[in-house]
């Protein structure tokens, strides 16, 4: 099995290009763009960082691991270690360590990637906030400015839920150390950070981690006004920055702020909940920005759709010929059999999965191939039950990489916002949960809906199983698990997972406090003692 190999690549950290030091500083990045000054004079050089951060949702770390292929790859693995997304397990099956809960630890390259990976990001982001002086910065700038906080939010906000170390059904908060992390996020990195204050820089708490976060979002709402081209919505806007509060007050367990930043999102929102027709249409669904509030865009021009597998649509669309999940591998992601059952067959969304055979629903889905309705395992266009057809290939292209795989997938949907007003409103007043939960699915998703549940835990669990269902496949279920002490199911009779993976846990899983990698404790003194417990193989797998 393969060990870490690589360096830590690394923190923006000693000013906004000189980039001499990292988390673990075994390697640096050269210096081969725009000055601070050139900054300054030139508006072409600030929009070269802005668009560098849409530019890395689709970075490829490593063209050796064929999973590495940026954002993307982020929110499969997210999607693969809850109980909602299923998949088989063939010797094309790349996450088979996370589904599996295997070689977690700080030393392998699975963390690796993750680690690395977000960090390039933020030292993406910091380059865009250390880039522009407020002072003395031009209307157009304090836009780009406003975008830099807000990507630095999200990717905190990412960073603080993977890592934060909850309460559990295996492992204890204290450390093979002896010290306690409970609570502990990541450290900070600041653009302009200093070498010295890189080389001690602690994890920091929840609430030091969201005041960071929230400072970063209140001074977006405040620039990003400014920004008059969101260049296809690969660029957030102000209803994405009072997303992000709403995600982040969530965390918080602050329900009044998380309702009323998710009812600013919405209002000021251009998009509505996307349509039947948009959802299921084998040409656009889920492969285009237009529907969403923000996206990541792939182009003929990205590494990651130049090799033909190493991308979103290879890993995402099941129908695609050119990908590993679908034909010729015998790979297929599938939404999990007890959560397809649970939902209703009035609701359209059950037509984003490939029905059983004999339900009166078969008929129904639409596929970009009409031979993958077939149900004969001896047909070269054989294809499973429960099935993911949400994300269709480019153009509906299932056969051309080139244009099948340069497509859009969504970092924010305004169909989230709906379920977070719902739950925080929820977890306030029942009754006014039920209420907004009625509305949104009665009024788009399935007008035969109604919420017959009243206790306040019911209730949110009947509004985060419909927020599950909406936003399979787009990496946010993970949190909501995380966050609400949610067991994992995967193992039951008629269970659709592998038998290796059919993992249960009475609570929220071990596996979803991430582990920091080795090289950081290495090169910073005051994370090496203060790691996550390793959650590796905790837990055995169900047998019926």
């Amino acid at each position: 099995m393969k060990t870490i190999y690589k360096s830590f690549l690394g923190l923006a950290v000693a000013s906004l290009f000189t980039i001499s030091f990292t988390g673990c500083i075994e390697e640096t990045e050269p210096t081969d763009v725009a000055t601070e000054k050139q900054i300054a004079e030139s508006s072409s050089a600030s929009k070269a960082l802005l668009m560098a951060m849409p530019a890395y949702f689709n970075k490829l770390w490593d063209e050796d691991l064929h999973y590495s292929f940026g954002y993307g790859a982020m929110i499969h693995i997210r999607e693969i270690m809850t109980g909602d997304y299923a998949n088989n397990m063939t010797s094309y099956n790349h996450w088979r360590r996370w589904q599996c809960g295997q070689y977690l630890g700080d030393n392998w390259i699975y963390g690796q990637f993750i680690w690395n990976y977000y960090w390039g990001f933020v030292q993406t982001a910091n380059n865009m906030v250390g880039g522009v002086d407020p002072e003395n910065a031009t209307d157009e700038q304090l836009g780009y400015l406003g975008c830099g906080l807000a990507y630095r939010a999200m990717l905190y906000l990412d960073l603080a839920r993977l890592y934060e170390f909850l309460p559990n059904d295996k492992l204890s908060s204290v450390n093979k150390n002896g010290n306690d992390v409970k609570g502990l996020t990541v450290p900070i990195v600041y653009a302009g950070m200093n070498e010295d204050s890189a080389r001690v820089n602690p994890r920091v708490t929840r609430e030091v981690m969201a005041k960071f976060i929230e400072d970063d979002l209140t001074a977006a709402e405040g620039y990003i006004v400014n920004l008059e081209d969101n260049a296809g919505k690969v660029l957030p806007d102000l209803s994405c920055v009072y997303g992000l509060k709403a995600r982040l007050y969530m965390w918080l367990e602050d329900y009044p702020n998380a309702q009323k930043y998710a009812r600013l999102a919405i209002d000021n929102a251009t998009v509505d909940p996307m349509t039947e027709e948009e959802c299921l249409n084998t040409t656009t669904g889920f492969n285009v920005t237009d529907p969403w509030m923000w996206g990541a865009q792939q182009t003929t021009e990205d590494d990651v759709v130049q090799t033909g597998i190493i991308n979103w649509t290879s890993w995402s669309s099941n129908e695609a010929t050119f990908s590993y999940y679908g034909y010729g591998t015998g790979l297929f992601s599938e939404i999990d059999r007890s959560m397809y059952e649970r939902i209703s067959d009035t609701d359209f969304r059950k037509l984003e999965f490939k029905a059983p055979e004999g339900s009166s629903l078969a008929s129904q889905v639409r596929f970009v191939n009409d031979k993958q309705r077939t149900f004969d395992d001896e047909s070269d266009w054989y294809m499973p039950a429960y099935t993911i057809l949400k994300f269709r290939p480019g153009q509906g292209n299932a056969d051309d990489y080139m244009t099948g795989a340069a497509t859009a997938y969504p970092i924010m949907r305004v169909e989230e916002m709906y379920f977070i007003e719902a739950e925080a409103a929820a977890h306030q007043n029942a009754s006014k949960g039920v209420e907004l939960v009625n509305s949104f699915m009665q009024n788009y998703r399935d007008p035969n809906y109604k919420c017959t549940v009243t206790s306040t835990d019911d209730v949110v669990e009947e509004i985060v199983f419909q927020k599950r269902v909406e936003l399979i496949g787009e990496g946010l279920n993970f949190f909501d698990i995380k966050r609400l002490n949610y067991s994992v199911t995967r193992g039951y009779t008629g269970t659709n997972h592998y038998e290796l993976c059919r993992l249960n846990t009475n609570g929220r899983p071990a596996w979803m406090n991430f582990v920091i990698v080795q090289n950081e404790g290495n090169n910073n003194s005051a994370v090496k003692e203060w790691n996550n417990p390793d959650p590796s193989d905790l837990y055995t797998p169900w047998v019926e």
